[in-house]
């Protein structure tokens, strides 16, 4: 399967194979052997072997779809990571003022099922990228949850102390 991949804003030709029980994944001319085993119903923990085949980073990626907006809002261990497949589609679209048209809004999502240790932000608060904007508890580890681009909060749905399902929407950047 061949995908254009837009991961933050930046479009990547992907192409995945079945090989010998495995994946075998090739992003922009680089391949690597990938294996997947799923957790959850949104969580894939991935064995990505290096270049040389001698050695694998081990990664757990969350996978949940933003219907309204098109794309996916993953996460890499806890950092949160904006994609959308074909990409090139939208690349390069203007809005009406011929300004860039913005992601739309940024729906932050519980990666994994877990406890809200703290809310760090507050309704029309700016916020910049990469700034934590909740604490889950899941597993007895901590994972700050970030914003993936400069904006401000529109709406938070949780409080601290409350518990939360894989893919419970968080807060809403604006």
């Amino acid at each position: 399967m061949r995908f254009e991949v837009e991961i933050d804003r930046r479009v990547r030709e992907v192409i995945l194979q079945r090989a010998h029980g495995c994946f075998l994944a090739t992003v922009d001319g680089r391949e690597r052997r990938v294996n997947a085993v799923r957790v959850d119903a949104h969580t894939w923990s991935l064995l990505v072997e290096h270049e040389s085949g001698r050695s694998a980073y081990s990664y757990e990626v969350s996978i949940i779809p933003e219907p309204a907006a098109d794309r996916f809002a993953v996460h890499v261990g806890p950092v949160p990571v904006t994609v959308s497949l074909d990409g090139r589609r939208r690349w390069g679209r203007k809005a009406h003022d011929g300004q860039p048209t913005p992601g739309g809004p940024q729906r932050v999502v519980a990666s994994m099922s877990g406890k809200v240790v703290r809310v760090l932000v507050q309704t029309g608060e700016a916020v910049h990228a990469r700034q934590p904007v909740v604490v889950i508890e899941a597993m007895k580890m901590e994972n700050e949850l970030r914003a993936t681009h400069d904006g401000t909060v529109a709406e938070i749905t949780v409080r601290d102390g409350q518990s939360v399902d894989a893919g419970a929407l968080l807060v809403v950047i604006v």
